[in-house]
């Protein structure tokens, strides 16, 4: 919505920063100067103990110098009250008494017939709460009691009772002279076709007031305590005020209460309402429906994070599997989703009379991230015994990465799955009743070692060879790593056919890369053992730096000594301008060599001062020989 010219302005003008601020923090008058409009206090934002929340009145805006947070009186009430903009404009006009201009005769009018069906809705309300205290809602009071629903709780959601009677409700509400065609619109009565009189739409039933975002009652849900009813529960149809796909039961004082506690989405009231009673105040529920993508995006405005409180049934995690479908392509660093399983058969409301809010507060804090869902969803129950029923579930996880928009969250969840696969594939080894790491280093160490073996081999290529195998053990210990330096692994091609075994097994993601007989050789080399970054328990930074110096060396000595060889065989045939620039080309490469250099523990030694001399001695000597005739 567009407001006019100049109402922001006047608004921010008219209430000041600091009484708005002033709701939520207690000044430090000892750091403050109130005749300076200049205010300190404890920063709502993040826990700290000292004062530095900065408030300034003249220019209207707020500064924390702790978790840098910083906006105008608007932004602080949409941040600490989870407001959307117009809210926070409504909200700062009512306490500067001004009026939010409306944006159209159309829409005034409109916003009026929804103003007058919520009173309707309101009415309604009164009447079926002074109901529940009657003699017909005797079955109804035991029901909620029996349920552990103290009477502070049923007066905090409103709960009611709807008396059998066929039109108990159309007679008070036309008999307080509520437009009969209002009720109708409102949903809480059916007109027949045929032209008989209307009826009540509840009937039997105890009520659950829904109301929307900003606390206006828009809708109800009727549970019947007839066990022959035809539905259990029955919730308002769709109407002016309704919209049960864009609805949240409990969303206003939820929305409250998430910027404190993780945000549960449960499956029905009264799950929501237990959580509530055992202090999880910020808990929603879609309406008797799967969740839909505009309340996805309803609770993704509430919080960051959700967590699903899915019932520990099959149709509990059907809809867990069903809303991972709805959510990947909406998913992003800031819109993420947790799943909390709970025991089988069991619903919040039902965990938490059984075993109490411990046990609840525990399975929320273990919530699986949305990526662990999948993969269970993709691998439950099911055998792999083949590289056929392999690729097919590397095909279903390709396709859910896919649907994925954001390009680095897919990047991580790829690795995430990967990781996964790789677990599941290659199953931790037991030694007595503790895991033994996957890669443990032999107890006896190899008489060799790296400075032996460089001193005792002849073979010109040993620096080399050796640098592989830091490149391949790196990468079989530290998996994570692969699709970083993939190409690298790609254009790597190795000296040796062990060592190009492996590589071709890294490339093809193959899970028994680490298993094969070449791997195991490789890991027990007393060089590759001692080296921190090969560890599986190193820092995956060093690994990474280890990496890259590596790659860079393998490619600038082969570059190098491609060019040389080439050189010398030019050499023998014409000397010119073109030869001397090549030459020169490969002494820089050389120079890069030099200057490429890790720490003692990642030097495989090479000898750089042969190469240096033998280029020198070629570019010194042979550059200006004529060419043979």
């Amino acid at each position: 919505m567009s407001l006019p010219l100049g109402f922001l302005d006047e608004l921010r003008n008219r209430v000041s920063i600091s009484s708005v601020v002033g709701h939520k923090v207690v000044w430090d008058m000892r750091k403050s100067n109130q005749a300076k409009g200049d205010y300190w206090a404890p920063c709502p934002f993040h826990q700290e103990k000292t004062a530095s929340f900065h408030v300034d009145d003249r220019k209207g805006f707020y500064y924390c110098f702790g978790c840098h947070a910083k906006g105008d009186a608007l932004k602080f009430l949409r941040e600490t009250e989870n407001l959307s903009f117009m809210e926070a404009v409504e909200v700062l006009a009512r306490e500067a008494g001004m009026t939010v201009p409306a944006r159209d005769p159309r829409a005034a009018e409109k916003a009026d017939r929804l103003g007058e069906l919520a009173q309707v809705m309101e009415a309604a309300g009164r009447f079926f709460r002074g109901q529940l205290a009657t003699s017909a809602a005797g079955q109804a009071r035991d029901y909620l009691d029996g349920r552990g629903l103290a009477r502070e709780t049923q007066e905090r959601f409103e709960i009611g009772f709807a008396p059998p009677a066929r039109r108990a409700l159309w007679e008070h509400l036309t008999s307080a002279g509520v437009s009969p065609d209002k009720i109708i619109e409102a949903g809480l009565a059916i007109a027949p076709e045929d032209g008989s009189a209307p009826f009540d739409r509840f009937r039997g039933r105890i009520m659950f007031p829904i109301r929307d975002a900003r606390g206006r009652l828009i809708a109800f849900g009727g549970r019947a305590m007839d066990p022959n009813a035809p539905a259990k529960y029955l919730n308002s149809p769709e109407t002016p005020l309704f919209d049960k796909g864009r609805s949240l039961y409990n969303a206003g004082p939820a929305r409250s209460a998430a910027g404190k506690q993780p945000l549960i989405v449960a499956e029905g009231y009264m799950d929501v309402i237990a959580l509530v009673a055992a202090g999880f105040e910020a808990a929603v529920a879609p309406l008797g429906t799967a969740i839909t993508e505009d309340q996805l995006r309803m609770i993704w405005r509430l919080s960051r994070e959700p967590v699903i409180a899915l019932d520990g049934d099959a149709a509990g995690l059907r809809a867990g599997y069903k809303l991972i479908d709805l959510a990947l392509p909406h998913l992003g660093p800031e819109q993420a989703l947790r799943f909390c399983l709970l025991p089988g058969g069991m619903d919040p409301d039902d965990l938490l009379r059984a075993s109490g809010s411990g046990a609840m507060r525990k399975l929320i804090e273990g919530a699986l991230p949305l990526a662990q869902l999948l993969w269970q969803r993709e691998t439950e129950g099911q055998v792999f015994d083949s590289p056929e029923r392999r690729a097919a579930l590397d095909m279903r996880l390709r396709t859910a990465l896919g649907r994925i928009t954001d390009t680095g969250l897919r990047s991580h969840y790829a690795e995430e799955l990967r990781n996964l696969r790789a677990a599941f594939f290659r199953p931790a080894q037991r030694t007595g009743a503790k895991f033994r790491p996957r890669f443990a280093p032999p107890t006896q160490p190899l008489p060799a070692t790296r400075a032996t073996r460089l001193a005792a081999t002849e073979h010109p290529g040993i620096a080399e060879h050796m640098r592989e195998e830091i490149i391949l053990a790196i990468l079989l210990n530290h998996p994570a790593l692969l699709p970083e330096f993939e190409a690298d692994l790609e254009r790597a091609e190795m000296t040796s056919p062990p060592h190009e075994v492996l590589r071709e097994a890294l490339l093809s993601a193959d899970p028994e890369a680490p298993n094969r007989p070449e791997a195991v050789h490789l890991l027990d080399l007393s060089h590759i053992r001692i080296a921190p970054p090969v560890r599986p328990d190193a820092d995956p930074e060093l690994a990474r730096n280890c990496l890259r110096e590596e790659f860079a060396k393998l490619f600038t000595r082969r570059g190098a000594a491609l060019e040389l060889r080439e050189a010398s065989e030019d050499l023998a045939y014409l000397a010119d301008e073109g030869l001397t620039w090549r030459l020169r080309q490969a002494a820089e490469m050389r120079n890069l060599a030099e200057r490429s250099r890790l720490s003692d523990s990642t030097d495989l030694g090479e000898d750089r001062a042969a190469l240096a001399g033998q280029l020198d001695k070629l570019i010194e000597s042979q550059v200006w020989v004529k060419p043979k005739k």
